[in-house]
């Protein structure tokens, strides 16, 4: 990342600069206030590490300058122990850290490095945006896995037409906001979206809530009310769990797709149904209406443009993409780690409960993190430790490419040693040349003595 330290003790900014640049980040530093400003304003950093006391207007001026320009950017500030207190108050107004003098360098870097991993799934995130047009409306939809990338593409290809659009996905797997994005993305995007599970009610409460019902039209109706189908007038209606619809309101809403019009409950006045609608279903529908459960007429109908939403299972690469993202969106401000190996297992695991369960599985773990700053794979796994427990074997297990770093590196400070830091000897020793030891060195971060 591009770094900038605000901070006029020179030492200070020196040493730590010198450890962030060996980290692989570009530093920028300001000894005062003014050129902290400049810097914001002209080279756009990342990461703002500023002390709280700077000659000038102060740390404050940085950390509201740099909010003002980017409210995303993270900012750490630095403060002496008279000083913690506005520290404190910094981290209200919108910094993420504070750094307590003395500190040591590698814990700042190691910080850094967290906040990095951060830094880039949003890029990854932005770009994946950016393949679609920079659409708001895949703004809380998280995955770059191709079955993702090709459901996003037929939203847009879909969005701007009128045609019924059925959701198909198991539960928990996102199937509402893909509906939110094909309205958000439609004609009608400025108009009501209006869902309502079919699941949730029996069926006499169901019809009513669909098409409203007229005073007295059964025994608590006190009064006229509107159903979904009126509220949505204009816009979306979302009908979810559309598999659990009972077979006598599956005819009334058959009649309402083919002839746009409907009745409220008890009514005589034939209202107009101007609305786009979705569907979504957590079963295969085509074997409800061979097991006679889904009318055939109306499974045409509202099959006119399938989206298969995938499950999480079949989401290469999504898991840890949605493990920090659900972090940032749960973690109230503060940065939650999660170890190499748990995230193996959380990407091993099978997720049968999908998006739902994962994000319930993060907002447990961090509740029982405390100040550990580290989310436990038994608190992300607790609904299913058998599996954990049977799948435990496999942490002990590096990535190949883990293994074959570590033996270069070990190799290389033998080599080294063998030759008491002198490079030229050392490469002809391993066979390479000085320009690919220097790149080796630089990628293991050994300090060699810098002998010829």
């Amino acid at each position: 990342m591009k770094i900038l330290i605000a901070e006029d003790e020179i030492s200070i900014a020196v040493t730590l600069g010198d450890a962030l640049d060996e980290a692989g980040h570009q530093v920028l530093s300001a000894a005062n206030t003014d050129a902290a400003l400049a810097i914001l304003e002209r080279d756009a950093p990342d990461l703002v590490i500023t002390d709280v006391r700077m000659p000038g207007a102060g740390g404050d001026a940085v950390l509201l300058k740099s909010m003002e320009l980017n409210s995303e950017r993270p900012v750490i500030v630095m403060t002496g122990f008279a000083t913690v207190d506005k520290a404190v108050e910094a981290m209200r107004v919108g910094a993420v850290d504070y750094l307590q003098k003395p500190f040591r360098n590698e814990a700042v870097v190691a910080r850094v490095a967290t906040l990095g991993k951060l830094f880039r799934l949003q890029e990854e995130n932005e770009a994946l945006r950016g393949d679609f047009g920079g659409e708001p409306a895949f703004s809380g939809i998280v995955g770059r896995s191709p079955s993702m990338r090709d459901v996003l593409q037929r939203v847009q290809t879909v969005a701007s037409s009128e045609a019924t659009v059925l959701i198909e996905g198991e539960s928990g797997t996102g199937k509402e906001r893909i509906a939110h994005a094909v309205h958000a993305l439609s004609s009608r995007a400025d108009e009501r979206f209006v869902a309502i599970s079919c699941a949730a009610l029996p069926e006499n409460l169901l019809e009513a809530e669909l098409f409203g019902h007229e005073k007295g039209a059964f025994t608590d109706a006190r009064k006229t009310r509107k159903g979904r189908f009126e509220l949505a007038h204009g816009g979306t209606l979302f009908l979810d769990d559309i598999d659990d619809m009972p077979m006598p309101t599956q005819v009334k809403l058959l009649r309402v797709l083919q002839e746009r019009n409907f009745e409220r409950v008890g009514g005589e006045e034939t209202l107009e149904a101007d609305i786009r609608v979705v569907v979504a279903t957590k079963v295969d529908l085509l074997r409800r209406v061979r097991e006679s459960l889904f009318r055939e007429d109306l499974y045409y109908r509202v099959h006119v443009v399938p989206i298969h939403l995938p499950p999480l299972r079949d989401r290469e690469g999504d898991v840890p993409l949605l493990v920090h993202h659900m972090i940032a969106r749960h973690g109230a401000g503060q940065t939650y780690e999660v170890s190499r190996s748990t995230m193996n297992q959380l990407e091993r695991y099978p997720w049968p409960g999908n998006v739902r369960e994962l994000e319930n599985s993060v907002q447990r773990a961090i509740a029982l993190a405390g100040t550990t700053g580290q989310l436990a794979c038994e608190d992300l796994l607790a609904s299913d430790p058998r599996w954990r427990g049977a799948n435990q074997v496999q942490d002990d297990v590096q990535p190949l490419r883990e293994v074959l770093k570590a033996a270069e590196y070990e190799h290389l400070r033998r080599a080294l040693e063998s030759t008491g830091g002198h490079r030229s000897q050392t490469a002809e020793l391993l066979g390479i040349s000085r320009k690919v030891l220097w790149e080796k060195l630089k990628e293991h971060d050994i300090a060699d003595g810098d002998r010829s």
